[in-house]
């Protein structure tokens, strides 16, 4: 049977690796990480004081390592719900961390209880752990891959669960502990299990840095990074999932091409700073004023598209001169400018990219008809007499 000191010297090398795997993440400004890390550091500490306590001074080994390892696992607490950007701990949290450590000074140099000391700081650990494992299932992004967020969640719910057993154990006096580091199979029973939740919440961590930082890399690659609008890619994709879905259903569908009028003279005269305040304004103002499910897109420069589920022509000229109307009641400071629009609905059979061609062929006859107007598309090809325009 391996001896507590083994035990604990394979706790205190998993710690260092897993503070080291996770100081290697710190560059990725994932938030919580940096808590996490710097939890496993103070593990790693309380462990060596542990480990040393023979040769060290009773209150450095004991009052100290107690304290290493209550902040260490607050951290966790902590780091875990900064991840999620929820308030990193309650009042009363603060107040029972700073209680539980008077009592476990009073346990160990007072009225020294091994027993009872094991029961306390047992009993705070499955607190810890049943409060990350809540975190992660609560706050866990519904559009985000679960595998991660149950890894952790059950490697948490798992450690509380070997926690509350040890409590109960030494709390009820079935089990009695002479030393620190009594190797009665009871204690190396726990010790060895407790050693187990080390890498595998550290893995969990780890797992949920990367799926943030591939969160992030999949949005760089949507998401266009000035306006906030998707990108080209992206809104094509997007559109041809509800053409399908429209065509299936057998809903309307409603595509609007917009294009800011004379922006090249807008940088010109203002500068290319204020010409990408305009791209920012309008992208703003556009997506503050579409419906839910509307799906708006930068095609590429000045022009931007937006598709409208379950509308029909009609309604999309209507929804599309609201936008117009928007964002000339809310200019842009000193950078006045306007937007263009050609607007097309889907017939039956239609394809996204002859919807796309028909609706930029409304945008050229809206631009022909002095600018700062939305024009609707004819079923062949060409723009009707239907225009909403300034008035």
């Amino acid at each position: 049977m391996p001896s507590t000191v083994a035990l604990l010297g394979i706790a205190l090398m998993s710690c260092v690796m897993s503070a080291a795997v996770l100081g290697s993440l710190l560059h990725a400004d994932v938030r919580g990480v940096a808590r996490w890390c710097a939890a496993y550091g103070l593990f790693s500490v309380g462990i060596g004081l542990v480990l040393a306590v023979a040769r060290l001074p009773a209150w450095l080994g004991m009052a100290v390592g107690a304290g290493s390892f209550l902040l260490a696992s607050f951290l966790i607490l902590q780091g875990t719900r900064e991840f999620f950007g929820r308030p990193k701990a309650t009042r009363s949290e603060y107040a029972a961390v700073i209680l539980v450590y008077v009592a476990l000074l009073y346990l160990i140099d007072v009225r020294p209880d091994l027993d009872a000391s094991a029961a306390v700081s047992s009993g705070y650990f499955a607190y810890v752990r049943v409060a990350v494992g809540w975190t992660v299932l609560r706050h866990r992004p519904v559009h985000r891959p679960k595998y991660s967020y149950y890894f952790l969640a059950i490697a948490a719910f798992a450690g509380s669960l070997l926690h509350v057993a040890r409590s109960i154990a030494y709390g009820a006096g079935w089990a009695h502990q002479a030393t620190l580091l009594d190797p009665s199979a009871l204690n190396i029973g726990f010790l060895g299990l407790g050693i187990l939740s080390f890498p595998f919440m550290s893995i969990g961590m780890v797992m949920l840095a990367h799926d943030r930082m591939a969160e992030r890399m999949e949005r760089l690659a949507t998401v266009d990074e000035l306006t906030g609008a998707l990108m080209r890619r992206a809104f094509m994709e997007r559109a041809e999932t509800a053409v399908n879905a429209a065509r299936a259903s057998g809903t309307r569908l409603a595509l609007a091409i917009l294009d800011l009028d004379n922006f090249k003279a807008v940088n010109d005269r203002y500068g290319h700073a204020a010409g990408d305040c305009a791209l920012v304004h309008f992208a703003t103002t556009v997506s503050r004023s579409m419906r839910p499910g509307d799906l708006f897109g930068r095609l590429g420069g000045e022009e931007f598209a937006v598709l409208f589920p379950a509308t029909g022509e009609v309604e999309a000229l209507q929804l599309t001169n609201g936008l117009r109307l928007a964002i000339a009641a809310q200019p842009c400071g000193q950078t006045p400018y306007t937007f263009s629009a050609g607007v097309d609905e889907f017939g039956p059979g239609d394809r996204l990219a002859r919807v796309l061609a028909r609706a930029d062929a409304a945008l050229y006859t809206a631009k022909a008809l002095g600018r700062d107007c939305v024009v609707m598309a004819s079923s062949r090809g060409e723009s009707d007499e239907r225009v909403a325009q300034p008035g």
